[in-house]
């Protein structure tokens, strides 16, 4: 009988629920922008549509490049932002849409008033609650992934931006169709595409660290602390609506301002997480030195991005493709080990589970480090060198 590849422990692979969301997201995402077809002319939407899609890379692999320490499952990443480009963009449209409808037919308001009552008040509590249901979703079936802030912070980024990207869509076609033409889709673009294209994924991270920060603990508080992460959301999306709509130019000045606070707060969570990692790291990995499948010159390799990069360059250089999956492999497995012992002593695994992944994460880094370009040596040393005098891991638990 075929063993089990010890790689599942990485949860990487498409599943049958992950198909069938991607198939309704993609549903969601047409309907959405046939929308957008009917309501302005086909040139139209072709044009706003590139415009949309062209910094989408970019920012991607803006927020990619903080999820290097314990990269998240691609399958993960790719339903958070096929769910906001598609079933939130499209739920949260017809709802705006009724909302609209509602406050200028039974209050009476003008077009103008009423769009800016409900882009305040109405479309915060929408659009937040769409984009946030993929988080609690995690939180229900992946809650193991949910290892700390920083991964809130990137799967709300992710839906976050697929949201941005089809949200953009329409108001590239409006401001298109509008009585400025080209000039007022070059204005649009500059504050929406370049000015503000991570609005929406700091308004649901405020979500995205509630919910990572809940499934780290046990209790009816957990409850209370997502709430509070959604109400803080609400709160921020509405502000920028607010300050943008109400406040002028001196109010798009402090909305923006705001926006920069929040993004350099954000920046110190993760940079908080990353040091709570590297002490993991170095309290749980020690006791494993006797496998021979990590010293400290490994743990001194793990413990700063820029060496694990110089690692997998190394491994890249000396052995090519392989190389570079085998270091791969092996750093996510020994950083995945860590956090597997605290999750094991916050009780949030129990002990079969705890021991069937630890067991599948030992037999990763074994055979990671089989494939390594030179087997008889040490990769990390070869690639880093020895760690500097004095240097010793934290002491392993008791």
């Amino acid at each position: 009988m075929a063993s089990r590849d010890p790689r599942w422990v990485f949860k990487d692979r498409p599943s049958v629920s992950l198909i069938i969301g991607l198939v309704l997201a993609g549903l969601c995402a047409i309907v959405s922008f046939s929308f957008d077809v009917i309501n302005g002319a086909p040139v139209a939407f072709i044009v706003s549509l590139g415009l949309a899609l062209a910094p989408v890379p970019l920012l991607l692999a803006a927020v990619l490049a903080l999820d290097r320490m314990e990269p998240e499952p691609r399958s993960n990443l790719v339903f958070a932002f096929a769910w906001g480009a598609g079933v939130a963009v499209l739920v949260a449209g017809v709802i705006n849409s009724l909302n609209l409808r509602y406050l200028m037919s039974a209050a009476a308001l003008g077009p103008a008033d009423a769009r800016s009552i409900a882009a305040t008040f109405g479309a915060p509590v929408v659009e937040e609650t769409m984009k946030g249901l993929v988080l609690l979703g995690l939180l229900r079936f992946r809650r193991a992934e949910l290892d700390g802030p920083t991964d809130g912070i990137i799967y709300a980024s992710m839906v976050g931006l697929g949201f941005a990207m089809s949200e953009n869509v329409s108001y590239y076609i409006a401001a298109l169709n509008s009585e400025q033409g080209v000039q007022g889709l070059a204005v649009t673009v500059v504050l929406r595409g370049i000015l503000s294209p991570f609005a929406h994924p700091l308004f649901t991270s405020m979500i995205g660290i509630a919910v990572a920060y809940a499934a780290q603990r046990r209790g009816p508080d957990r409850a209370l602390i997502i709430l509070a992460g959604w109400v803080g959301a609400m709160l921020l999306h509405g502000l920028w609506n607010g300050l943008a709509s109400y406040g002028g130019a001196a109010g798009l000045a402090i909305a923006y301002g705001t926006l920069l606070v929040v993004l350099l707060a954000l920046m110190v969570v993760i940079w908080r997480d990353r040091r709570r990692i590297v002490r993991l790291l170095q309290r749980y990995l020690p006791p494993y030195e006797p496998t021979k499948l990590v010293d400290q010159a490994d743990i001194y390799m793990l413990s700063a991005i820029s060496r694990r990069r110089q690692a997998r360059q190394w491994a890249q250089a000396h052995g090519g493709k392989e190389g570079l999956r085998a270091m791969s492999d092996y750093q996510l497995a020994a950083t995945e080990l860590g956090l597997l012992h605290e999750r094991a002593e916050r009780h949030i695994v129990d002990d079969h589970t705890f021991h069937e992944e630890q067991r599948a994460l030992l037999e990763c880094m074994a055979a990671a480090r089989s494939r390594f370009p030179v087997p008889d040596q040490h990769a990390a040393s070869m690639a880093m060198g020895t760690p500097p005098p004095g240097y010793a891991p934290g002491a392993p638990p008791a």
